[in-house]
This record gives C-alpha cells, structure tokens and sequence, in this order.
C-alpha cells in the first residue's frame, strides 16, 4: 500500500542547453548567482509540494558542479531553511555522503536538525561515486577505490549509530579512534556522549540500493536503514524484481517478515501530458540530459566508448546510436502519459510489490523550467496522489 510520495530535487541549467543538441555538459560554466539560484528554484519546488500534499521533499548532497546539475553542498543546512518556509512536508536527506564527513560531525549536526525540526529531516547515507567530488576531500570515492571507499562507509555508519542509540560510546577501528584518548578536567576520556542526541530512536535512514550486493544488503539490515531504488543515481535501472526478492530473504534471514517490497522505496520519472505521445516527446530532451549527465559516471554500462564520447559533441551525438527515451520508458524507469495511463503503471507497480510504502517521482528539475516543473507536481498531486492518499486513508481508518 503505497502511503507516502516524495520528489527528488537537483539543481538549475537553462533550457537552450538541454539535450543532445545543447552544450557539452563539460563546457558549461555558470556564474555564481545562476548557480544560486538552483536554492531559490528549490525552494519554490518545496513550498508547492508543502502546499498540494507531498509528504517528502529528497535533496542530494553535491560539491563542485559549475556545470548547474547538482548544487546543493549541504542539504541538512538547507533543509533547515525549508523547514523555516513550509508548513508540513518532510526533508528528505538523499543523500549525505559519509566519506565526506567525520561522522561525529554528521550525527550531530543531523541530531541538531532533527530536534529544531521537530522530526521534519529524514536521514539519508551514500557512498559518492562524483571523484571529483570525494577525492578532492581527500578520502577515495567509489570510481577511484570501490573497496576502499566502501571500507570506510561501514566504519562511519558503526559510529553514527552508536552515537544515535547509545548513552556513551567509544569506537576503535582502521580508520577511527574515538574518543582521543586524552586527559580531560583530571580523568583520561574514554567514552563520549552526542549532544545532542536525535529527537526519535532508532532513526529513520535510507541509502541508495544502486549494485544491491548481498554484502551491502546484510550491512543495511543489520542497522535497520531502508532501501531506494531509482532516482537520480540509478534510475535507468528500474524497480528489479530479483533485488526486491533478494531484499525479502535478506531481511527474512535478520529476523524480519515483510511482503516483497518492504523496507524498500522506488523512484520514477514522470512526465504528465494530455496523451502518451505527448508526454514522450516532452521527455525526450530531458531523457538525452539524463544520459549527457550519468553516462559518463558510469551509469549507463550498456554504452560503448564511443557512445559516451558521442554524448560530448553535439555533432556527433545523433550518429553514435544512442538509447532513446522509449528504452527509459520500457525499462520502467520513466513514466509517460496522461494521469490516468500513470495511475495506472503505479498501481501495476503497488500490485507486484504489496510491501512498499512510498514511491518517489523525480520531475528531472536539474534541466527543467520551473514553471514545468510547478505544473507537473501540481498536475501529479491534483489528478494521480488522490489515489494512492485515499487507500492510505482507508488502510489507516480504525476498525468498527
């Protein structure tokens, strides 16, 4: 029973630069205040969804991106202030990457939020595959040392959550020894205590499910965070059965019964017009952004060489090949049509995984215009949400 919808926010570019005719995204070059003004654009996108019923607005950490995609460096500083200007909706953290923080410094400023919000900040962890982004904070991102990186990550999150969930703590490993063992006010320190601790315990966390390794899959379990599939990291992937499955026996065999689905979150893009045909030719041009952006990262496997270096010149792109959005919108992973076509595909969605709660559509707000954007979010929540709220309505009534 889908209960709760959200949206995922990314950044500001200008429409002449969208697609494959538009500029390399490498030559891109925006001035401080069209960069800036991706919070302001955010911040509208908030107060609408505050407004029409969203339960979460998702915002993703990122460092760095002169080209205008992603840039937001600290999404639990900015979702304090989104919190200051909207009335309700949830702030989404999706996500903070660990290796880019201490995480003693990580929980307490979540902690902080979390109790001046009064619970409004849903805690979100990643692992950075941006290189230019992590490596350049001197720890090594999933492109430069997967291992490596992942190393660290598990280490980071044993500390955030002994600092949520325990009185005092202490914590010695490969990359951390905490606390310093120093002398302090007469007595040598050997345990420390967050302050402040997190409003709600255990808390809520999400972390992006993008290879779902069964290492990965135990890690996530046995600290109680929840999966998103989908979204801006990997949503050419679409919703995978056999990871849903997989995700079941995982959580099965750590003692928790849920039905397929459970614990997990799927992200769709969705594009809203008054036919299919034209809700495709509307995405189209963001589909070829989607690809001029993720490609390159890696994302997108199934491209030769080739292809990707296709993607940087506009007089190539075309000739190369490439996936059009029609492969998108057969994988799953955008959805197109009139509301009643993608009630229709979440429902189907609902039906085949009966445990999950939320599903998150990503208007693909990097490229967009934000007045596309308002109409689309207001269209999805007018004429598609009513749906899935009034089951949730239903399921929640008490009983006779």
């Amino acid at each position: 029973m889908i209960k709760r919808i959200g949206s995922l926010y990314a950044g500001n570019i200008d429409m002449d630069n969208i697609g494959l005719d538009g500029t390399p995204v490498n030559d891109r070059l925006y001035s401080d205040d069209d960069l800036f003004e991706g919070f302001y654009k955010g911040q509208r996108i908030c107060q609408l969804m505050d407004q029409v019923g969203y339960d979460t607005f998702w915002i993703a950490e990122h460092h760095f991106q002169r080209e205008g995609y992603e840039v937001i460096p600290n999404i639990l500083l900015y979702g304090l202030h989104l919190t200051h200007v909207t009335q309700q909706i949830k702030i989404g953290c999706g996500f903070n990457i660990n290796p880019m923080w201490h995480p003693l410094r990580l929980a307490e400023d979540f902690a902080t939020v979390d109790r001046l919000t009064e619970g409004r900040i849903v805690f979100g962890l990643g692992r950075g595959y941006h290189n230019r982004e992590v490596d350049t904070f001197g720890v090594p991102s999933t492109q430069s040392d997967s291992d490596a990186n992942r190393e660290m990550f598990e280490e980071q999150v044993e500390i955030i959550y002994k600092a949520f969930n325990q009185q005092s703590f202490s914590h010695q490993g490969k990359y951390f020894t905490v606390p310093a063992r120093v002398p302090y006010r007469g007595y040598t320190v050997e345990e420390l205590t967050l302050v402040p601790r997190p409003r709600t315990i255990p808390v809520e966390t999400w972390q992006p499910m993008v290879t779902a390794s069964q290492r990965a899959m135990d890690f996530m379990v046995k600290f109680g965070i929840k999966g998103m599939m989908g979204g801006g990291a990997a949503s050419h992937m679409g919703p995978s059965y056999d990871t849903a499955v997989r995700w079941r026996e995982t959580l099965a065999r750590h003692g928790k019964e849920t039905e397929l689905g459970g614990d997990l979150m799927f992200g769709f893009t969705v594009f809203l017009d008054d036919t299919e045909e034209k809700a495709v030719n509307l995405a189209r041009p963001y589909w070829e952004e989607f690809m001029k952006m993720f490609a390159p990262l890696g994302f997108m496997p199934q491209l030769s060489p080739d292809q990707i270096d296709g993607l940087g010149d506009p007089k190539r792109a075309r000739l190369v090949g490439l996936p059009t959005v029609e492969s998108a919108i057969e994988r799953g992973s955008f959805i197109c049509g009139p509301p009643e076509y993608v009630k229709e595909r979440l429902m189907e969605i609902q039906d085949a995984y009966p445990g999950v709660e939320e599903i998150m559509v990503s208007a693909p707000a990097a490229t967009m215009p934000e007045s596309l954007i308002l109409e689309q979010l207001g269209w999805f929540a007018k004429d598609v949400m009513p749906a899935f709220k009034s089951q949730a309505e239903v399921a929640a009534a008490p009983a006779d």
